[in-house]
């Protein structure tokens, strides 16, 4: 009775590994685009995209979403308004 039982789970594990191989092979051949999970989280930029360099705390901030401060020619970003205030005071 146990074999019995024992051949079938076996059976039923040796038949998903196969299945899910053959799934990651026809991922493969399609380029990854019926992959269900998600490339990055929610709000993170895209790869390969500039960034920029805080001057205050060194944090790197993506040019869309900081605030920035022109000084002269030069733009300078900043991950958040007490970065830039503190900026803006040790300039003054």
């Amino acid at each position: 009775m146990w074999e019995v039982a024992l051949d079938v789970i076996v059976t039923l594990i040796a038949i998903r590994a196969v299945w899910k191989f053959l799934q990651g092979v026809t991922q493969g051949m399609s380029g990854g685009k019926n992959d269900p999970r998600p490339s990055s989280g929610p709000g993170a930029p895209p790869q390969g995209v500039h960034m920029e360099r805080d001057p205050v705390c060194g944090t790197f901030v993506v040019p869309d979403r900081e605030l920035s401060l022109r000084v002269g020619q030069q733009h300078l970003y900043f991950c958040s308004a007490a970065c830039r205030d503190k900026y803006r005071a040790k300039t003054a």
